[in-house]
């Protein structure tokens, strides 16, 4: 079969995951929590068949992948494409300072408007396209592997929609939560969910919303 397995993971948490900070594609760094988070999860994946481990080329994505490349020996490649969204002029912003001072914003962007984009960010239609790209090209590489993915909140969203046929602007049931291992199965014809959030390495790890990826 054309096929290839994907293990996708957010990164681990940041200190503006706590804060509900606005990251995007700013480059904060993983806080203590989060470099725990990221050894659980090389541990967890020690034993897994890995052929490539790609990343966000953004700090606390890039960090997380480094701990899983250490483990597993595999070389860590990073990739542009699998950066989080860009927030534009809200990145470095608390989700109480965008609703007192952007309320208009605050509302299409809770509404998950697909074609608004903040100024200088991306729309939800133009980070889907990119990550399914990205995904695709990196996943084709590796037909009959395992690949592992790392990035952020935003394109784990992405990634768990394309594999269930969600639309953009479905309410999420699922969870982002930082260092869960995600599964996936990639073929020309597209993706589909084999297993999602488990963060059984993690004994008690905070499951957060894309929105402060």
């Amino acid at each position: 079969m054309n096929a290839t397995r994907i293990i996708a993971v957010r990164h681990g948490e940041t200190a503006w995951n706590v804060d509900t900070r606005v990251q995007g594609q700013l480059d904060i760094e993983l806080n203590e929590t989060g470099r725990w988070q990221a050894q659980r999860l090389a541990l967890a994946l020690a034993g897994e068949p890995v052929n490539a481990i790609y990343s966000s080329d953004l700090l606390r994505a890039r960090d997380t992948a480094h701990a899983i490349a250490s483990i597993t020996g595999q070389a860590l490649q990073t990739h542009q494409g699998l950066r989080e969204r860009g927030f534009g002029v809200l990145q470095g912003k608390t989700h109480s300072e965008i609703e007192a001072h952007w309320p208009e914003q605050a509302l299409r962007w809770r509404q998950r408007d697909p074609h608004w984009a903040p100024h200088g960010g991306e729309s939800l239609v133009d980070v889907r396209e990119r990550i399914i790209r990205t995904a695709s090209e990196l996943a084709a590489r590796h037909v009959g592997e395992q690949i592992v993915l790392v990035a952020h909140g935003g394109v784990m969203d992405v990634l768990y929609r394309a594999a269930t046929g969600q639309d953009l602007q479905a309410p999420r049931s699922w969870q982002l939560g930082n260092a869960a291992i995600n599964r996936l199965l990639w073929t020309p014809d597209g993706l589909t969910l084999v297993g999602w959030s488990d963060t059984r390495h993690l004994d008690d790890d905070a499951t957060l919303d894309e929105t402060t990826a």
